[in-house]
């Protein structure tokens, strides 16, 4: 793809101490979307995600579960790579941040920093917790039961004193900001821009980015008594996965046009450490940060001890894979907060999955299977409604790429429901089945303008639900190399007399199973 415009995608790297679950899948599902559609849409897209194995929380785990902190680490990234394969994910690369290749980018990065005077050594006092690996303020910290202090995400801190490697975070407030200025798109939404842009008009501090009091994470170069703080750590796999410390080859290629999706409580190390770090180090911040919301869980906060953690597996199990992928990019606006409720999610499968699309599909197929020798009809002039429908179907993409470049999920699938939508109205107002009887040439030309929509909603619904989709695309007849969006629109329109096979349904409706 040498010549094409290049894209690249990160998942945060998740933490290897926890078990997968639907924030991790939401991430993960919201990248390879936006992958998905970037390669069909021409672009050269690298895709990462992978797991982030360093630090005081994985050691305190795997001292609990009678592990060395590799041995869980090589357990619990496993389980990570497997998230991605059930969620059919097409992320092009796996990072761990136990790899060789990404201890040589800290250190390198590392090195960088001292050579550019941007660290210093020194000692670090302060409240440190150990579940959020953050440091917090005394201005920070909230009240916790019989007069203990906690971080401000409820977690427990400690009192921290230890000689500790720091850097100069405070010297770069103004030139995070006027990069903030100047890059109007590289933080999103706007209410995380705007709460990124306030935490640092409050002033920064030097920030500690070594510890000495455990030892799992990557030494200091020159001083191994000290360990990097595992936020410096983990940041750097952006670059180590397109080869830094090497700056040609795939990072001259991929960097910085890159897009760092996140959830919105580590939109400050993305926003406001990792971009200081690379300018610190002479190298271009990120092209754009976007910060998406939680989900709760049938209108309740999810946690571990009330018991109500979403498991991305079981909801596929019970509802099917692509179902799931839509319904998470689709109920909610990408960037808020969203609920997940059984209720919402038969109500998506069974009123747009299967009543709109699925029904769409399955009787115009079926009128072209009967009707028309099982091939796609012969057409002719086409009046006012047709062109209408068809400008709408052929219309979509700009409306949809739009959406994407904007991580509007949610308006993208709108728009291609509000076609979706139109043709159903359209067959009901044709009425094939009766034109079958008063003018068959009409019913053909009928039957093709709504097979050429249902060919534009399919190709641009691959990215949410590339199985079905593909399944559809199969039963139009439509070979593997017409499926990207250079075959959009009507200059590539479904050629009358292509033979099509035997319909099949695509999306079944949910039934719930009575217990009895």
């Amino acid at each position: 793809m040498s010549g094409a415009e290049t894209f690249y995608v990160t998942t945060p790297i998740y933490y290897v101490n926890d078990k997968p679950h639907i924030g991790h899948a939401y991430t993960t599902l919201a990248c390879d979307v936006l992958a998905r559609f970037k390669r069909l849409d021409g672009f050269d897209v690298k895709f990462l995600t992978g797991t982030d194995e360093h630090g005081q929380k994985v050691e305190k785990s795997a001292e609990t579960a009678g592990m060395a902190p590799l041995a869980l680490a090589d357990m619990n990234s496993a389980n990570f790579r497997e998230l991605a394969r059930i969620l059919n994910c097409s992320n092009d690369d796996f990072i761990r941040t136990t790899e060789p290749r990404h201890l040589a980018a800290c250190q390198a990065l590392w090195t960088a920093l001292v050579d550019k005077g941007e660290i210093y050594l020194g000692a670090y006092e302060g409240w440190y917790s150990v579940r959020d690996e953050a440091f917090y303020a005394e201005d920070e910290l909230v009240a916790g039961p019989g007069g203990t202090k906690l971080a401000p995400t409820g977690a427990p801190v400690e009192w921290v004193k230890e000689p500790s490697y720091f850097f100069r975070l405070s010297a770069w407030q103004d030139r995070l900001l006027k990069w903030y200025e100047d890059n109007l798109d590289c933080v999103g939404p706007q209410a995380r821009r705007n709460e990124v842009i306030s935490f640092v008009k409050g002033g920064l501090q030097d920030l500690s980015v070594s510890r000495t009091s455990f030892k799992w994470g990557i030494p200091v170069p020159g001083d191994e008594a000290h360990i990097m703080y595992v936020w410096l750590d983990a940041l750097t796999n952006y670059i180590t996965a397109v080869g830094y410390p090497d700056t040609s080859g795939d990072f001259a290629r991929y960097w910085p046009n890159v897009l760092h999706m996140v959830g919105k409580d580590i939109v400050r190390f993305h926003a406001v450490f990792w971009p200081a770090f690379l300018m610190a180090a002479d190298l271009p911040p990120p092209k754009r940060v976007f910060a998406h919301g939680w989900w709760t869980n049938e209108g309740q906060k999810i946690s571990k001890s009330v018991g109500n953690v979403i498991d991305p597996l079981s909801l596929i199990e019970t509802y099917g894979l692509d179902q799931v992928r839509y319904f998470l990019l689709r109920e909610v606006p990408f960037g808020n907060d969203g609920d997940f409720s059984h209720r919402a999610m038969m109500g998506r499968m069974n009123s747009e999955l299967a009543n709109d699309y699925g029904n769409l599909v399955q009787r115009v197929l079926s009128m072209i299977g009967k009707n028309c020798g099982g091939q796609v009809p012969e057409h002719g002039p086409a009046t006012d409604e047709d062109r209408e429908m068809l400008d709408a179907a052929h219309g979509l993409l700009d409306k949809v790429r739009t959406a994407m470049d904007r991580q509007l999920y949610h308006e993208a699938l709108e728009a291609i429901w509000v076609v979706i939508r139109a043709a159903n109205g359209y067959v009901d107002r044709q009425g094939p089945w009766t034109l079958k009887k008063t003018d068959p040439p009409r019913m053909g030309t009928v039957l093709w303008t709504l097979a050429e929509t249902i060919r534009s909603l399919a190709l641009l619904t691959q990215p949410f639900m590339p199985t079905s989709s593909g399944r559809i695309l199969d039963q139009l007849g439509i070979p593997e190399a017409e499926r990207g969006f250079e075959s959009f629109g009507a200059a590539h329109g479904l050629r009358s007399g292509t033979v099509l096979p035997a319909p099949q349904g695509v999306f079944p409706r949910f039934v719930e199973e009575v217990a009895g």
